[in-house]
């Protein structure tokens, strides 16, 4: 009966120990970030780093990689951003998902600028 109780006690941390990592993993906060240089068209992102400094400095980095003038557009924690450029403008949003983010960047390009689409999203894994 002792065996029992053990073995019992075992299963029963085990299964909770496999509650809290989940728990523990679902509550993460995650920084993402988007850079865009409107001068060379450069933009790069990021998504699922621990703060907000550490995704800004990745999508600088990327931005930079390819061309001049990079700038740090967007960030967002635990959510998606999207960028939409246009003949003369550009229009950057974040929300809960990416659509909403799409939709958002779009309206923001669209109240700057002709003939905009999305250049670039990104989402956090949450």
């Amino acid at each position: 009966m002792g065996l029992n109780i053990c073995v019992f006690a075992m299963r029963v941390a085990v299964a909770l120990g496999l509650v809290i990592a989940a728990a523990s993993a679902a509550s993460a906060t995650n920084y993402g970030a988007i850079a865009y240089s409107p001068s060379t068209g450069a933009r790069g992102f990021s998504y699922d780093y621990p703060t907000r400094r550490d995704a800004e400095s990745r999508a600088m980095s990327e931005c930079a990689a390819r061309g001049r003038g990079c700038k740090t557009v967007i960030w967002f924690k635990n959510a998606c951003a999207a960028l939409a450029t246009g003949n003369n403008g550009w229009g950057a949003a974040w929300a809960g998902s990416r659509r909403a983010a799409e939709n958002q960047a779009m309206g923001s390009c669209s109240s700057r600028s002709r003939g905009c689409s999305i250049l670039v999203w990104s989402c956090t894994s949450k």
